[in-house]
């Protein structure tokens, strides 16, 4: 069968044996909208809530009485236990149903919220965190999925759009919504505003999401293999974020070790599995792992930019903080427009072709911002940023839509988890390469950063414009 790009998806059904309605084809009327809603807003509080607590952790280091490194814990924390649940969580949610699993999110990622404004020291904090994060590694892990069962495959694409929007909203809102709450209330509302929200998309998804409209037969999860991915992704992430930090290079090295010794058990042990956690069942098809490579080198050139860009509007332009903050509202804001339109576009061009020509763009606004005369006035540096933004948008919903329809529906949990871990990784690496990059090129930094993020947009453009030439076929290992 035909995915919606045109190209050749694998019939999964002929070698897996699995049951449900397989001419399910999305809702319909009022239903789909209110499925949408639930699923976007549980989307846009997962997003929001990695960034919410930014502008406001020196208040909260000094309310708690902690220093500014350990401050750094709130965020970390919920950063991590998302990554290292993500694939283990699409997976539960294949076998045990994606509704279940993000109504449960919903319920943990609320109370997850409650605990937090509650909060009196660093320790209930961060475990509040944590419980926060595993809820939002539910919704988000699931979240492409859900997208896609409660579309019908002609609306699909828009779908995946509003998707990329609502991503690049709750990017944007985060420190402006932070800024917003604290000009007027604590800390802790930061996290409580999110408790009438998450009740809202607790009920909607309990009322309108539908279970999942096929499964695969005898699937089983197997807890060993979760902890090693854990374990795994704990381990790569948490080295990335502890060089970013200036933890010692000697913890670093073992961590690192570990990770590879860990790791190679982990891939070794799934590389024998018929519906493997690290799902290699659909990385050996061609399009969804270059997909999913296009992916992890979009978002490390996109974090590069928007790490290093405030940067070089402090140091080159001597712009304040608050000019700093309103210019680099630019480059998502763009995201927000141009992410349905090239959402209305799948189908129409080839997802491959809209992807190569959307990195291009990205790649030519960050080697132009990279090379940016120190005299550039607010336009000058406005509409490079838009490029960006323009660029990125062009590519994210058409790359999203890929990657979800290059494989069997039944396997659209592990798709969706994917997915995520890809933005996730690259979002990490990619602000792990910003401290490499400051640590070595001193006054040039930020502007180098721009420049390393222009070739890996220059690289992504080049994977995505590869898959033009590649059709899928079905996996029979």
């Amino acid at each position: 069968m035909k995915n919606d790009s045109g190209q050749i998806a694998p019939d999964m059904a002929a070698i897996s044996p699995i049951t449900g309605n397989l001419k399910w084809d999305g809702l319909h009327s009022h239903h789909l909208y209110y499925a949408a809603f639930a699923i976007f807003c549980g989307l846009f509080l997962s997003i929001i809530d990695s960034t919410i607590c930014n502008v406001a952790l020196p208040t909260m280091a000094d309310q708690l009485g902690i220093t500014s490194s350990q401050s750094i814990w709130v965020i970390n924390s919920f950063q991590l236990i998302v990554v290292m649940t993500l694939l283990p969580f699409a997976s539960i949610g294949e076998q045990k149903g994606y509704k279940r699993l993000y109504v449960w999110g919903t319920a943990i990622f609320t109370v997850g919220s409650l605990l937090c404004a509650l909060s009196e020291s660093l320790s209930s904090l961060v475990i509040s965190r944590i419980i926060q994060g595993l809820g939002s590694a539910m919704m988000m892990s699931i979240n492409p999925s859900l997208v896609r069962i409660i579309y019908p495959k002609r609306l699909l694409g828009r779908g995946l759009g509003l998707n990329a929007t609502v991503i690049a909203l709750a990017s944007v809102a985060g420190p402006s919504l932070s800024a917003a709450i604290l000009s007027v209330a604590s800390w802790p509302w930061l996290f409580a505003i999110n408790i009438p929200l998450g009740i809202v998309t607790f009920v909607l998804a309990w009322k309108f999401l539908p279970d999942n409209p096929v499964h695969i037969v005898g699937q089983r999860f197997k807890w060993k293999e979760a902890v090693l991915n854990i374990a795994t992704f704990g381990l790569l992430i948490g080295s990335l974020e502890a060089y970013s930090h200036d933890v010692k290079l000697q913890w670093i090295f073992i961590g690192l070790a570990i990770f590879i010794i860990v790791g190679y058990s982990y891939v070794k042990i799934q590389l024998d599995e018929k519906y493997p956690i690290l799902p290699f069942d659909l990385l050996r098809i061609p399009i969804f792992s270059m997909s999913i490579a296009t992916s992890i080198l979009s978002f490390m050139a996109q974090m590069l930019g928007l790490v290093a860009m405030p940067f070089m509007l402090v140091s080159t332009f001597n712009f304040n903080p608050v000019e700093t903050g309103l210019i680099m509202t630019a480059w998502p804001l763009v995201i927000v427009i141009v992410g349905p339109v090239a959402g209305f576009l799948i189908g129409k061009i080839h997802s491959g072709l809209l992807g190569g020509i959307g990195l291009a763009i990205l790649g030519t606004g960050c080697f132009l911002l990279a090379f940016i005369p120190a005299g550039t006035g607010y336009a000058g540096i406005i509409w490079r940023l838009m490029l960006c933004g323009m660029g990125f948008g062009m590519f994210q919903s058409p790359n999203n839509h890929l990657i979800m329809t290059s494989g069997p529906t039944q396997r659209a949990g592990s798709a969706g988890g994917m997915q995520a871990t890809a933005r996730l990784t690259g979002q990490t690496v990619g602000a792990a390469l910003v401290a490499l990059i400051f640590h070595v090129s001193g006054p040039t930094a930020a502007h180098d950063a721009m420049f390393v993020a222009g070739i890996l947009a220059a690289a992504g453009a080049v994977c995505s414009l590869l898959r033009l030439e590649v059709k899928n076929s079905p996996s029979h290992d």
